[in-house]
């Protein structure tokens, strides 16, 4: 394995930042990746997948190892679901694809989200109505310190809205080398809960979705929201949307009566983050290279050669506004480094 000195990452994170790595590595076997760790033990490391859930700020003072594991095999099936293991590096959305050629059922409302196989777990991915703790069953894991091999079971994952174990208690521990996933083989749960799906499906005078069908209604959805990070540096959702106490909620739905909102729970309210950025102005605003979406108020994009801190400062101009007008506090979604 080559180790490569002042070694360029614009290529590696979908925001198209400049930002130079001290020393760079790829592994594509999880012999290759215990090696690394061992030969390397006082090295600072950071561990990078498909660069698709990071915004680089600065320069990486450590060695990065890019996960480049690929394969996806199934494990083990009955007559009503089938077991999938995927390895860390592989393409997400070409993974989900996949799954949805072989008829195989839960994965599909999530389509198009950018990224790699191994870090869907980290942030417990999800979109239209399903997130990964849905369907994931365990992950295989190299601890960095003594190169040793755990699974994780779902129960073991703590798994909550954009989170899991891997963003607290085993921060920066594990790298997370393969995913299962449980699906179904028939009678899969077509899930078009959302309006822009139902929308999307009544265009095309669908109204028994296959698994295909609802794919590509989520692709669309996504293509006519979102930039693709190829000709638009993005990272998809920038923000969180936030969940808020009910109280909290009926104080500010008094001020703006037209606010947008999804029931959690008898006592808590999700807000849509862009109905609030848009709200507040935002959206289509540029500010030099760095700035946000035209058609969707959750994307901060880089329109060329926006530095990481340019596009973390207009971020933070938006949760002030967004805070001194609504009195709700967004958080990033996106990691910051």
């Amino acid at each position: 394995m080559e180790i490569i000195e002042n070694f360029s990452l614009k290529k590696y994170n979908t925001f198209g930042i400049e930002a130079k790595a001290k020393e760079f590595t790829a592994v594509h076997s999880v012999e290759e990746l215990k090696t690394v760790l061992a030969e390397n033990p006082s090295k600072k490391k950071f561990i990078l997948g498909g660069g698709s859930n990071m915004l680089l700020t600065q320069d990486i003072d450590a060695l990065v190892i890019h996960i480049d594991l690929k394969g996806k095999k199934i494990i083990r099936e009955d007559d009503d679901f089938v077991w999938v293991e995927s390895q860390a590096g592989e393409n997400w959305h070409e993974f989900v694809l996949w799954t949805i050629n072989q008829d195989f059922g839960g994965l599909e409302n999530m389509s198009l989200i950018p990224g790699n196989v191994g870090t869907t777990p980290v942030q417990n991915i999800g979109a239209y109505g399903t997130e990964i703790k849905d369907t994931f069953v365990s992950c295989d894991a190299v601890r960095i310190d003594n190169q040793e091999t755990r699974t994780f079971l779902k129960s073991e994952c703590h798994f909550g809205y954009r989170e899991s174990i891997f963003k607290n208690e085993a921060k920066d521990q594990y790298i997370i080398t393969s995913v299962v996933f449980k699906l179904t083989k028939h009678n899969h749960k077509i899930n078009t809960s959302y309006g822009d799906i139902m929308a999307e499906l009544a265009k095309h005078s669908i109204s028994a979705p296959t698994l295909k069908d609802v794919s590509n209604a989520v692709i669309a959805i996504r293509q006519s929201k979102l930039p693709d990070p190829k000709e638009l540096g993005n990272s998809g959702s920038f923000f969180k949307n936030p969940i808020i106490s009910r109280t909290d909620f009926e104080k500010v739905q008094q001020k703006f009566p037209e606010i947008r909102f999804f029931e959690v729970s008898d006592t808590e309210v999700k807000v849509p983050a862009g109905w609030l950025i848009e709200q507040a102005g935002f959206k289509g605003k540029r500010f030099g290279d760095a700035g946000i979406h035209k058609n969707q108020a959750l994307v901060l994009v880089n329109y060329g050669n926006a530095t990481g801190q340019e596009i973390l400062n207009v971020s933070k101009d938006i949760q002030e506004t967004i805070f001194n007008t609504f009195g709700i506090h967004i958080e990033a979604e996106v990691n910051v480094i």
